[in-house]
């Protein structure tokens, strides 16, 4: 399985956003460092959100491609349907939950089966959640001190689509984001430019 590796802090200001969600990620970020510092193109901008979305999300280029086809295919707003997209994916709501510390080990969380849907084992980082689903983690996981320390030190309901249930550890999602409710820093039209081009 193809996966986005590499050092997340030089990344983040090769990129210029905090795309890890590491509060020291930017630290030794100086004018200059990010390609947002130098006079970019229209195309370079458009490029550049992409680049930032994709890794945010640490998705590879062939699955996020295929994601904004099927957005451009919603009814809504292409840029908002792709964001919605791939906040459902199951990694990035186990991030969201609090049951993981960064998305990276949330993907990992997933393939090593630590997490249920609906009380089964789902091991793709890709399973888009429905409205209504319930992620927990598996009764064994439940004792390994990292997973109950990232989850019972996270911020209760920081997410309004999320409800969560710290007693089960398991949260729900009971309906789809708003675009204002996603905190990422992205212009998503940009990247629905960027794509205009080459579909």
């Amino acid at each position: 399985m193809a996966k986005m590796m590499g050092p997340r802090f030089k990344q983040s200001r090769r990129l210029g956003l905090n795309v890890c969600g590491h509060p020291k990620a930017m630290d030794r970020a100086t004018r200059g460092t990010s390609r947002a510092d130098k006079k970019l193109t229209e195309y370079g901008r458009q490029l550049l959100e992409k680049q930032r979305l994709r890794a945010y999300y640490g998705v590879m280029e062939k699955q996020f491609s295929k994601y904004v086809r099927i957005a451009k295919k919603s009814e809504e707003q292409t840029g908002h349907a792709l964001i919605k997209i791939l906040e459902t994916r199951l990694d990035n709501l186990v991030y969201r939950l609090g049951f993981a510390s960064s998305i990276r080990q949330a993907r990992q969380m997933v393939v090593h089966g630590h997490i249920l849907v609906n009380e089964r084992k789902v091991d793709i980082p890709s399973y888009i959640v429905e409205i209504g689903d319930t992620i927990e983690l598996k009764g064994k996981s439940k004792d390994i001190e990292i997973f109950k320390d990232n989850f019972n030190n996270f911020f209760l309901n920081q997410y309004p689509y999320l409800e969560k249930d710290e007693n089960k550890m398991s949260g729900t999602l009971v309906r789809y984001p708003e675009r204002n409710e996603i905190p990422i820093e992205i212009e998503d039209q940009l990247v629905v430019e960027y794509y205009s081009r080459l579909m």
